[in-house]
């Protein structure tokens, strides 16, 4: 099992099982959401459970996708998709080690210009298997 939560600990999480490999998005969104680039996991819905719900606020970033952050100290906590069955979940929320490595960068085109992509990780401008 691994565990997360946000800088005040207001709103925390378990997830059962392995996490998978990790993923960069570097697109305008993502970069304004979290202040820089965003790196995290999607894992399924049911293998999550999420506690503090009541300090947890929701933001509809587009049509289709939500994002989840506290509503106390605003840290940036989840990438929801409602109608998919997982969760992104913030890969700096996890509280000890996480046993993944990122595996690719998405949306790379729109990256800031003050830093570089170093790591080695495949570069995508968009999301591999999406138009």
């Amino acid at each position: 099992m691994h565990t997360g939560s946000c800088l005040c600990g207001a709103v925390s999480f378990k997830v059962q099982g392995s996490i998978p490999k990790a993923s960069s998005c570097h697109c305008t969104k993502c970069r304004k959401a979290t202040g820089h680039y965003e790196a995290g996991v999607d894992v399924k819905k049911s293998a999550v459970t999420i506690s503090g719900e009541a300090n947890l606020t929701w933001y509809f970033s587009s049509e289709n996708v939500r994002r989840g952050f506290c509503s106390t100290c605003g840290s940036p906590m989840f990438f929801d998709p409602p109608a998919a069955d997982w969760i992104g979940l913030m890969l700096g929320a996890f509280d000890g080690p996480t046993d993944t490595r990122i595996a690719e960068h998405i949306f790379v085109g729109s990256k800031g210009d003050y830093y570089e992509i170093c790591d080695g990780a495949p570069q995508y401008n968009t999301v591999p298997g999406q138009p």
